[in-house]
């Protein structure tokens, strides 16, 4: 078992784990798991562990956006399609 890094280690992150973006986020492991699943969550697979890595500030940022979206009554499959049309319309870095 790894040990937990520090609070402030953590908010100051680039890429975090699952775990920690329940600390960060106060949603329930379970949801963000099913976000994860569902492709409304991404992520990165660091290669030497098999460790899910999540773009902190990203993230936070789309959890918020899920949150808010499910505020408004909005459905899983409604929020799937909104955040996609969004994903399609971005601008390729």
């Amino acid at each position: 078992m790894s040990r937990q890094r520090k609070w402030e280690v953590i908010q100051q992150a680039e890429t975090v784990t699952i775990g920690e973006l329940v600390r960060l986020t106060d949603v329930r492991y379970s949801t963000l798991k099913y976000y994860t699943e569902e492709g409304m969550l991404p992520f990165h697979q660091a290669e030497e562990n098999l460790t899910r890595r999540y773009d902190r500030k990203a993230s936070i940022r789309r959890i918020q956006q899920i949150k808010a979206l499910r505020g408004e009554g909005k459905s899983i499959p409604q929020i799937k399609a909104l955040l996609q049309a969004e994903e399609a319309a971005e601008p390729e870095p």
